[in-house]
């Protein structure tokens, strides 16, 4: 039985249906801290180093943890609860565009794979930011300055100069590509939100969902 069968009515109340918890406390800091710390790190990229750097410092300590918390923390947090292979996405993707896809109560494999995609792109972005604050840290890449002096070294910086450009180039690259994975993110949300009738915004913010009902994953 589809979602759409099992829930033909939207019901914006969903106070008088049982709820489970399903998020909770430390991932929903932890989801609501990283969309602050970016979007201070992606305004104050131009004018304001500082904060900025500040900024790119909490980005990278909020993914740290939560690597560790997919390993230790609760059911609907971990990795190996919601973490399914390429066949797996590839096919809830097809049962998506069907309007046939299951609902789960934690992260559906799509969603799986964007949280893989999203936590991928912030540690390079706060790597090669890291990398870019000091120049001594380039001598943590011992190998980039042969690769890219060529085509970046000039007359005045050299192969040094060479790679710091690569690093700004990486950086900003992977900086854009957050931005394209967080507007598919929310338009997953809201086309999960719409497709299942529940506002999945509201329930990491409260950290309960509606109870699975036949047919949907818990």
């Amino acid at each position: 039985m589809t979602e759409a069968n099992a829930h033909p009515t939207f019901q914006p109340d969903a106070g008088t249906k049982p709820v489970v918890r399903v998020w909770d406390p430390l991932i929903r800091v932890f989801h609501w801290s990283l969309v602050a710390a970016f979007v201070v790190a992606w305004l104050s990229a131009e004018e304001l180093d500082t904060v900025h750097e500040v900024a790119g410092y909490v980005v990278a300590g909020l993914v740290a943890f939560r690597l560790i918390w997919g390993l230790v923390g609760s059911r609907h947090a971990r990795f190996s609860q919601f973490l399914k292979g390429p066949r797996a996405v590839m096919s809830y993707l097809g049962d998506m565009a069907r309007g046939k896809e299951r609902r789960y109560l934690g992260h559906n494999p799509a969603g799986a794979a964007m949280i893989v995609a999203l936590l991928v792109t912030l540690s390079g972005t706060a790597l090669t930011g890291w990398l870019m604050a000091e120049p001594d840290r380039l001598a943590l890449l011992p190998d980039m300055p042969q690769i890219v002096a060529p085509a970046w070294a000039d007359d005045d910086g050299g192969a040094e100069s060479g790679a710091e450009g690569v690093l700004e180039e990486v950086h900003e690259t992977l900086a854009n590509l957050m931005l394209l994975l967080v507007a598919l993110h929310v338009g997953g949300v809201v086309l999960a939100s719409f497709r299942h009738h529940e506002n999945l915004a509201r329930a990491m913010v409260t950290g309960d969902k509606r109870a699975p009902a036949p047919g949907d994953i818990g």
